[in-house]
């Protein structure tokens, strides 16, 4: 995947690699591999790529992405149907299939999901539109989990899209937007992206294989939530006096950047402004410095995390984003140190209820008090060791592209060894207590604030005579063997089903987790290796096609109960209670 290239709709990448002969199809990986390492120039919204000496490939973006074929040209012989288009649409990142909203027109109801075609309703259930769009999401997802990363190219890839596609117009974004994720999970695997992680694609994967799975049998609010909106409604919330907290950067692999400031109102309800639009790097740290698009107000960003604003006519979104329509207002105003009030009742809360309130599907930012221990060595990079009211916790960095400062911070923030730190984290559910560092109060004056996506900490801002300490292994404590299941589940995203096919330590495995008592484990680890080996032969002994539905579904079962019981360690670790309903659902 090229960030350099603009952001592609589904439908147009699905259509490109479909009208392929099957000759092309075959040297469509090799093509992207090509085309990736071909000079890009942008020209406004044209982005030209040189295919050789005397032939260009030009990508239209008008809106900010391409949303059709026609926009993708090429000077070859062979176009239309060369394999240069297919091979840019397959580069490129994935776009949002439904337009952008408009900054100023945010208020307005969300956009209509399209209606059944079949003569039932809404209420009735799914459509039968809609499941078959569930299941071509289902098998496309399935056949990627199948291949794995190292097999699942460009023909794969564009197979989801077009299922994402097909979800979308069936009136099922949530299944849409799930299988989008995926695609551009499994691009940032195969062009070794630092920022991929392993973890992430798994969560998609399960994510959209469970989505799914569960549409054709949902009813009620269950099947609302799994059909999902195409965007969020806006709604009057009247005048609010708001005070900043701090600023994020946003970098998406969807080509997508900008900014983020959290603000909280004196009663500690959160409230959001954000500004995110394509881009790369440049654009999330440059975001910051740019005014904020609500009523006349003149502040950026930056200003905005240390200051306040009073809005009259305010439209709110569920979530907590403030919307930018006509009516609103806005205007400058004083801020709050976060040792004062109203800021000070954020990190008034006890940690495990914040948790708890994580785990069971509400705000994910934790508001802490801890003091800094060091930092520990992790495979991902080294992480700041921290203790916060006797729990010992693992801050690591929020993003790992090189351009945002998070990492170099950590690095720095280590030589604050023994400090008192107010620190604002997003949750990372696992085993063990852990979270992303967001933002700090500055080591030596406890009125600043460092936002350590968008600052950075220099040695004068440290305690004097820090030193950095000797950086130990991470800690793993005495938690049960999940990670034996865990580890399986993650081979099988990363070499698809012929890694478990053949796994002589099975039994094994098996036997380990249930002299640990996690005999539902072992029995989901027997059933992921059994459907790994599962293949017929035709009575001349041939292998028949696999049956790539009932390895999906053992592989779902085992990566939900993961999940779930890594929810629950994650909840007894620190204290917190969680809700039975959400700690089940991994999907």
């Amino acid at each position: 995947m090229s960030p350099g290239l603009p952001p592609v709709v589904p439908s147009v990448t699905a259509e490109l690699v479909g009208a392929l002969s099957p000759r092309l199809r075959k040297r469509l990986d090799a093509g992207v591999t090509k085309l990736l390492a071909r000079p890009v120039t942008r020209d406004g919204d044209t982005v030209r790529i040189a295919v050789d000496d005397g032939t260009d490939l030009v990508l239209h973006a008008p809106s900010g992405a391409v949303t059709s074929a026609d926009a993708i040209h090429c000077a070859c012989l062979l176009a239309p149907g060369c394999l240069h288009r297919a091979a840019a649409a397959s580069a490129a990142p994935v776009a949002d299939d439904a337009p952008a909203p408009d900054p100023a027109g945010e208020e307005a109801e969300p956009a209509e999901q399209p209606g059944p075609t079949d003569g039932g309703t809404a209420a009735d259930g799914i459509t039968p539109a809609q499941h078959t769009a569930a299941r071509e999401v289902f098998d496309a997802a399935a056949a990627v989990l199948e291949a794995g990363t190292d097999g699942a190219g460009a023909v794969l890839q564009a197979e989801l899209l077009h299922a994402a596609h097909t979800a979308r117009l069936a009136g099922l974004p949530r299944a849409s937007a799930a299988a989008v994720s995926v695609v551009t999970a499994v691009r940032a695997a195969r062009t070794a992206d630092p920022g991929y992680r392993l973890t992430d694609l798994a969560d998609a994967l399960a994510g959209v294989l469970g989505v799914a799975h569960r549409l054709p049998h949902a009813t009620g609010r269950d099947l609302t939530e799994l059909r999902g909106t195409v965007r969020q409604p806006y709604r009057p919330d009247g005048s609010l006096r708001l005070y900043g907290l701090f600023s994020e950067p946003v970098l998406t692999d969807t080509g997508y950047a900008g900014a983020v400031t959290w603000t909280a109102d004196a009663d500690g309800r959160l409230y959001t402004v954000s500004d995110v639009a394509p881009g790369g790097p440049a654009r999330a740290t440059g975001a910051a410095d740019r005014t904020v698009r609500i009523g006349d107000t003149a502040l950026t960003h930056r200003e905005l995390s240390r200051a306040g604003l009073a809005v009259s006519g305010a439209t709110v979104s569920p979530t907590g984003r403030l919307g930018a329509g006509a009516g609103v207002r806005a205007v400058r105003a004083s801020g709050a140190a976060w040792h004062a009030e109203p800021l000070d009742r954020l990190w008034a809360v006890p940690a495990a209820e914040q948790v708890a309130r994580a785990l069971n599907g509400g705000q994910d930012l934790l508001f802490l008090e801890v003091t800094l221990d060091g930092t520990v060595r992790e495979t991902t990079g080294d992480c700041l060791l921290a203790d916060c009211g006797g729990v010992s916790l693992l801050l690591a960095a929020a993003h790992d592209d090189p351009a945002l400062p998070y990492r170099d911070n950590l690095r720095l923030l280590a030589a604050a060894d023994g400090s008192r730190l107010r620190i604002v984290a997003r949750m990372a559910p696992g085993p063990y207590p852990r979270a992303l560092l967001l933002a700090i109060e500055q080591p030596t004056d406890r009125d600043a604030r460092v936002d350590l996506g968008l600052d950075r900490l220099q040695r004068a801002d440290l305690p004097a005579g820090s030193v950095a300490p000797a950086v130990p292994a991470a800690p793993t404590g005495d938690e049960a063997p999940l990670h034996v299941l865990r580890r399986r589940v993650h081979q099988a995203v990363s070499g698809g089903r012929r890694v478990l096919a053949f796994n002589g330590s099975a039994p094994g495995d098996a036997a380990r987790l249930r002299r640990h008592g996690l005999a539902t484990a072992a029995d989901l680890l027997d059933d992921l290796h059994a459907a790994a080996a599962d293949r017929s032969r035709d009575p001349f002994g041939r292998l028949l096609p696999a049956d790539t539905g009932r390895f999906a579904r053992s592989w779902l079962a085992a990566a939900v109960y993961t999940d779930a019981v890594e929810r629950a360690l994650c909840a007894q670790a620190w204290g917190a209670a969680t809700t039975e309903a959400n700690v089940s659902s991994g999907t």
